[in-house]
């Protein structure tokens, strides 16, 4: 009988084990965009619906060439017997091996980490493979045993290569499994961190806003280390998980400050962060409707960003924005206290008033909203006990952000990194930093995201504020339509404008076009699920 057979049942696992193991090799991209998602099977999905997606293209296309070779190399050894099958095998081995090799070779811009999670979502994606392949190979195999038709004990591991065609379904299975200890998991896990900073005596600042966050942190960073021993999120980590692991992971009596960075994508966002890690400092660095996609309208985004005022916390708002948040009595310092402000292409000039007395300040940073993010910054120092004098030569020596309107300079270009997702008030800031260089000015922008119903709106206005650059080079298909439109319809060069699918493809393009003294701008750089 079939289901007693030992070397059946061999053949079988034996099967399962190296079928699923590279199967799940070719999860790789997917894998990558989850991460990018915050492990959401939903975001997953609408990247997978994304115009222009070539995803389900290149499942197909796996298919297809596994089911080609598995029936041809299992015919051609047709005279082994039942043993041809397992032959055929090799086109799932050739094919998954360089499937996986080339999705390697399309680097995600955000890489993927291996993260502990990462790792055990892995382990259960491996475990979902094997045991659907083993019943798969079981039921193909049991078909065998009762119908005995020669043909099909050739071809029995043939419908094997539909699997790439399940490889969401699959992954979102293994989300949904692996879920069942990370939710429970990551409640303990910050439920900790706030036991944890609750026993400490580090003081805390919460920074949030729709832009900015990141470049405020890493300037206050600078400024307040000078005297004081500092502790910040990395990069962008401003969530629950991402707050709780800088706390867990050090020792709280090594700093006197920690500096947390605070993002939301919905009402009650903020509020969650500030419930565990509740700051003494609360800063808001601007509004404008960024992240719009999930918050639904900009009156949530400030009802959003008004969460980290709620628990009376002495608080510094940006003027742009001040006046939205009047409702909240306070210590509210606004940056009225910065005057005589000149930028250009070596850095920014202003005078800052700081305990009354007006000072000189130099920064190497470009732009007036830099000028606005180190403003805000040294009001919350000055409040924190630095001196005027410590904090205007802190100033000076901060260094450009990455990926933040960071300058870089390279064979007679000047390059202005701003590839960080980027925002409505940010574009036309990096635009007007652009503008201050002499010689040729070229900008290269896939649009502006995470705008909802005003994405097409805000896009067409980009396109406007390109006019009367010497090259524009627009990236990809999902937003680039109304740039274009923006462009053309309001005096563009249809001569200067060039439409490249993939960044790889803009840099030749620069390549062909590059002199001494140009200066190219990198507005945006789209997120993988776009």
């Amino acid at each position: 009988m079939f289901f007693i057979s030992v070397p059946k049942t061999i053949e079988c696992v034996l099967c399962a084990v190296v079928f699923s193991l590279l199967f799940s090799g070719c999860f790789y991209r997917l894998l990558g965009i989850l991460q990018s998602s915050g492990y959401s099977g939903t975001r997953l999905i609408k990247w997978s619906h994304k115009k222009g997606n070539l995803v389900f293209g290149r499942h197909v296309l796996l298919t297809l060439l596994c089911a080609l070779s598995c029936a041809v190399i299992s015919l051609s050894f047709s005279f082994a017997g039942e043993w041809s099958a397992v032959i055929g095998f090799a086109s799932y081995i050739i094919f998954f091996s360089v499937f996986i090799w080339a999705d390697n070779r399309v680097a995600l811009r955000t890489p993927l980490t291996f993260t502990p999670r990462l790792k055990r979502l892995f382990v259960v994606l491996v475990l979902v493979n094997a045991i659907i392949s083993y019943l798969a190979i079981c039921l193909l195999n049991f078909g065998d045993s009762v119908w005995g038709n020669h043909v099909f004990t050739t071809l029995r591991y043939c419908p094997l290569s539909v699997f790439p065609l399940l490889m969401f379904p699959i992954a979102l299975i293994a989300n949904l499994i692996d879920k069942i200890y990370e939710v429970p998991h990551n409640k303990t896990f910050v439920k900790k961190a706030k036991a944890k900073l609750a026993n400490s005596d580090i003081k805390v600042i919460g920074i949030t806003g729709s832009y900015g966050k990141t470049s405020c942190k890493i300037i206050l960073t600078d400024i307040l280390s000078k005297k004081y021993r500092v502790l910040s999120t990395p990069r962008s980590h401003n969530t629950p998980m991402g707050l709780a692991l800088s706390i867990n992971n050090n020792d709280l009596k090594d700093y006197d400050i920690f500096i947390a960075e605070m993002g939301a994508r919905h009402v009650g966002d903020i509020a969650e962060l500030c419930e565990f890690c509740p700051p003494d400092i609360a800063v808001i660095t601007g509004i404008c409707p960024q992240h719009l996609e999930s918050f639904g309208s900009i009156e949530n985004v400030i009802k959003a960003k008004s969460e980290i005022l709620a628990g009376g916390a002495k608080y510094f708002i940006s003027p742009d924005c001040s006046s939205l948040f009047e409702a909240y009595s306070g210590d509210n310092c606004c940056l009225e206290c910065v005057s005589d402000i000149v930028c250009n292409a070596e850095g920014s000039t202003f005078t800052i008033n700081l305990g009354g007395k007006a000072y000189k300040a130099h920064t190497r940073l470009l732009g007036k909203h830099s000028v606005e993010n180190v403003a805000i910054s040294a009001q919350v120092a000055y409040n924190l006990g630095m001196t005027a004098e410590e904090i205007v030569a802190a100033i000076d020596g901060v260094d450009f952000i990455e990926h933040r309107l960071q300058l870089i300079k390279s064979g007679g270009v000047n390059i202005l990194d701003d590839g960080y997702n980027s925002n409505v008030k940010g574009a036309a800031a990096a635009l007007e930093v652009l503008r201050s260089f002499g010689g040729r000015k070229i900008v290269v922008t896939p649009g502006l995201v995470e705008l909802g119903v005003l994405e097409e709106e805000e896009n067409t206005r980009l396109g406007e504020q390109l006019v009367g650059l010497d090259f524009v080079i627009l990236v990809g298909e999902t937003l680039i339509t109304p740039v274009k439109n923006g462009y053309l319809a309001n005096g563009g060069e249809a001569s200067t404008l060039k439409v490249v699918p993939t960044l790889n493809a803009a840099q030749e393009e620069l390549k062909t076009i590059l002199q001494d003294g140009d200066t190219v701008l990198f507005l945006n750089d789209l997120p993988d699920i776009y």
